[in-house]
């Protein structure tokens, strides 16, 4: 099977049930920002392969879930409104990012200023996710009332587990984080 069809060429592409829309569309902006979010996710997992630490499978497995329900958003964002959604996000993915949220910050020290992005290479990459899922956020919103509400919700509560993630990781390799200088 070849990898290129050609059908892209001239500035369209497809969204689910094959309506052609331009790639400037907003939902083909907050799909592909989720997969931009999602490649990001990877490489920041891609740092760890070598590393050792208490928190490591579990972290790992949970970002697992996260990438495969971030392509699910994507694909419900790629789905033109009053259409049928393949795959409906549930409030429980949501449910369970708050409990891994709240386990992980547990165990972080409050903060006191504000963090930069920064640190070891698997949390600066969760920052710059994070950002990314923050923007993925912002194009969803702006489609409208053609988006399920869960989306929403699941975008700005992982654009959360981000910011508490790289925190976590940073503390367990022992980097500090950047903060900012008053």
């Amino acid at each position: 099977m070849k990898i290129y069809t050609r059908t892209g060429d001239k500035g369209q592409t497809s969204l689910v049930y094959g309506t052609r829309v331009s790639k400037t569309d907003l939902r083909v902006e907050a799909y592909g920002t989720c997969d931009e979010a999602n490649s990001m996710i990877g490489l920041a997992l891609s740092h760890l392969y070598d590393l050792d630490f208490e928190g490591k499978d579990k972290l790992k497995e949970a970002f697992h879930r996260i990438q495969t329900d971030l392509f699910h958003v994507g694909a419900e964002l790629a789905t033109p409104e009053g259409k049928k959604v393949g795959w409906v996000l549930k409030q429980e993915s949501i449910d369970e990012m708050e409990a891994y949220i709240d386990e992980l910050n547990e165990e972080l020290p409050p903060f006191k200023n504000f963090i930069l992005p920064g640190g070891h290479p698997a949390g600066a990459s969760l920052h710059v996710a994070r950002t990314i899922v923050r923007r993925a956020e912002r194009k969803a919103i702006a489609i409208g009332e053609g988006v399920n509400p869960l989306v929403i919700a699941y975008l700005n509560r992982l654009s959360d587990l981000l910011f508490v993630a790289a925190r976590f990781l940073n503390l367990r390799l022992g980097r500090l984080e950047p903060t900012l200088h008053e």
